[in-house]
């Protein structure tokens, strides 16, 4: 553990430096130091199993690992031999390897609501290419996505429905519509007003919340009798919710479907899948015009799709789906008990499924407070917890969350004072944590 006043002196000049040759210091603005308290964003040295260091020395039990990518932990035995056995075989060539024949077996043996899979590096990507070919298969303009989603792409079909809209024209907005999460009326609705102009649903199968009953089959029908394509996102649900992906745990099969994170366990690889009467339509057996789907020179790069290959052993032999809930389960009782032991069961609150937890932060009236966030993610660091979310990664052992639960157990009496205060800014230390998406810096 870290003392209570630790500061972070060579992460700070690392961050300026970062500043200094990366657009915001860093590579996915989800990582940035303006998401974490002012001078205490730690860089990262290297990292084992559940832990990470920083350039200061400091070690961190890590949730969230890689933005929900490193699902088994840092430098996991299988997954980093399988990629070394491939690398001193080659990486790319000018032509398919027989590896992506097995990918694509093993990939569609573990999912196997799809009948084809193509892979890419990133989820944008998949995204992308699955909205662009239910447009051509339907010959509609329009995208309709869930209004409660976070993120579907770095794309201008999804990034000019946010307040990051800047370069994107108005043209382009215009032709992303959205409806909201479990109400099949509301969605109806807007199939009815752009009848036959959407080309496809698009959504998170789950998130926070458990599907109403119904509601993806509903979904399903939806589509089906408006003519639409069902696109299920599951760059998070897949694998955390069933090696399957959530289409694999509630019974739905969509046309096509998105898979990322945690098939690399931190290596770069994605996939778009689904039925084959549409993917066939971005390849060379088909009658119609061609769809330009996915085309990526390092989307068959042969290591990352060994470390695909690994990591969807591993989920299946040792079954860990079921370790991430148990885990998720004895984090999220602990960190509620905590909580309310302190008296602050209502400020500080988890959320999601037990292998996708999240919390909130909130002020004395029940809002959601960057103010807070900061004041009790500081507390978090200083014990040694570097926790963005709850999101858990097999690696962790029962005593990490239990360490992981007392410094929750700290913070939260310093919350406690905080909110009997009426104001946090003591404790902030700085400026706040700010969100991701904001139109200004």
């Amino acid at each position: 553990m870290q003392s209570e006043d630790f500061q972070l002196p060579r992460s700070r000049a690392a961050n300026e430096l970062l500043h200094a040759l990366i657009p915001g210091g860093a590579h996915t603005y989800a990582k940035g130091d303006d998401q974490y308290p002012e001078d205490l964003a730690p860089v990262i040295s290297h990292g084992r199993g559940a832990h990470v260091w920083d350039v200061d020395g400091n070690r961190y039990i890590e949730y969230g690992s890689g933005l929900r990518s490193v699902s088994l932990g840092h430098a996991h035995p299988r997954v980093t031999e399988a990629v070394r056995r491939e690398i001193d075989r080659g990486s790319n060539f000018v032509r398919p390897s027989l590896v992506e024949v097995e990918a694509a077996e093993r990939f569609l043996a573990t999912v196997p609501t799809a009948e084809m899979v193509k892979f890419a590096k990133n989820g944008s990507d998949a995204t992308t290419a699955a909205v662009r070919l239910a447009r051509a298969a339907t010959g509609r303009p329009r995208v309709a996505l869930c209004a409660d989603h976070p993120f579907f792409s770095t794309d201008d079909w999804f990034i000019g429905t946010t307040p990051m809209s800047a370069g994107i024209p108005a043209t382009t907005n215009e032709l992303t519509v959205a409806f909201p999460y479990g109400d099949l009326a509301a969605t109806e609705e807007l199939l009815t007003r752009y009848r036959d102009e959407i080309a496809c649903l698009i959504l998170e199968p789950a998130t926070h919340t458990e599907p109403p009953p119904g509601y993806l089959a509903g979904l399903r029908e939806l589509a089906d009798r408006h003519g639409c394509v069902l696109i299920f996102d599951e760059m998070i649900t897949g694998f955390r919710w069933s090696e399957a992906g959530a289409q694999g745990l509630y019974g739905v099969v969509p046309d096509l479907s998105t898979f990322g994170k945690a098939l690399g366990n931190g290596f770069a690889v994605s996939a778009l899948a689904g039925r084959r009467a549409l993917m066939e339509r971005g390849g060379l057996r088909h009658s119609g015009d061609r769809v330009f789907l996915l085309s990526t020179t390092h989307g068959a790069e042969t290591h990352s799709l060994a470390a695909a290959m690994a990591v969807q052993s591993v989920y299946t032999e040792e079954g860990v789906t079921a370790r991430l809930h148990a885990l998720g389960e004895r984090l999220a009782a602990g960190v509620r008990d905590a909580a309310a032991g302190m008296g602050v069961g209502e400020h500080v609150v988890v959320r999601g499924r037990a292998s996708n937890l999240v919390f909130a932060t909130l002020d004395e009236n029940g809002q959601p407070s960057q103010e807070y966030r900061t004041l009790f993610l500081r507390r978090l660091l200083a014990g040694g917890v570097l926790a963005p979310s709850f999101v858990v990664s097999s690696a962790l052992s029962e005593a990490d969350i239990d360490h992981t639960v007392d410094v929750v157990a700290q913070a939260c009496a310093v919350y406690r004072k905080a909110l009997d205060a009426a104001d946090p800014s003591p404790w902030v230390g700085g400026r706040p944590v700010k969100p991701v998406f904001r139109r200004l810096v």
